[in-house]
């Protein structure tokens, strides 16, 4: 099967639950390895202050563009068609495929979906608690999954949305699973496989 490009995105919000920030990794779905990244900050809403306003420029991150909803999103479908991106991947994926709407032509998949079942994720204890579905009944967000995978329990989610979006690919990774197993979390209605919308 031919390698192709996918993008890990992970968004923040203002407290009137407008976008801020957006982040996204391009990777190789067959390595997970880190092709290109951007970072978007939106204006005004990032005046209208958030819980993770302070993660913003968190350790100097490099902010590749601020400005309007509609100049990022008219960069991000650039940047995505630049590197023939089909499928857009997130931790729970419903939130940031709900502040996108005009990212719906893509096909969107939810990490989670994958990270928290136990058939799935050879790294969750045999005795932890789950669902008949397999499914964790509690501790399976970006830190918790993160730590377990990685076996580092110091770690913690920045709330940073490009650096976020760095941790669910390198979710992903440690999971160790074909990028087809993610075919079963797939979520939202893929339009058409335009990128002219």
């Amino acid at each position: 099967m031919k390698t192709e490009n996918i993008a890990i995105l992970d968004t923040e919000t203002t407290w009137k639950n407008h976008l801020m920030s957006i982040g996204i990794v391009i990777a190789a779905d067959e390595t997970f390895e880190i092709v290109d990244k951007r970072y978007y900050i939106l204006l005004p809403n990032k005046y209208e202050g958030g819980m993770y306003i302070r993660a913003l420029y968190i350790n100097g991150v490099h902010v590749d563009k601020e400005g309007s909803r509609q100049t990022i999103i008219e960069d991000i479908k650039n940047f995505l068609k630049a590197h023939n991106v089909q499928r857009i991947f997130a931790y729970n994926a419903l939130f940031d495929y709900g502040q996108l709407p005009e990212l719906d032509y893509f096909k969107w998949y939810d990490i989670m979906k994958v990270a928290a079942y136990k058939q799935y994720n050879y790294k969750i204890p045999i005795d932890a608690e789950c669902f008949k579905t397999g499914r964790l009944k509690c501790g399976f967000g970006v830190e918790n999954m993160y730590q377990l995978l990685s076996g580092n329990y110091r770690y913690c989610e920045t709330h940073n949305a490009l650096l976020d979006a760095r941790d669910e690919l390198a979710i992903m990774k440690m999971m160790n699973v074909s990028i087809e197993r993610y075919e079963q979390a797939k979520i939202g209605t893929y339009k058409t496989n335009s990128y002219s919308k």
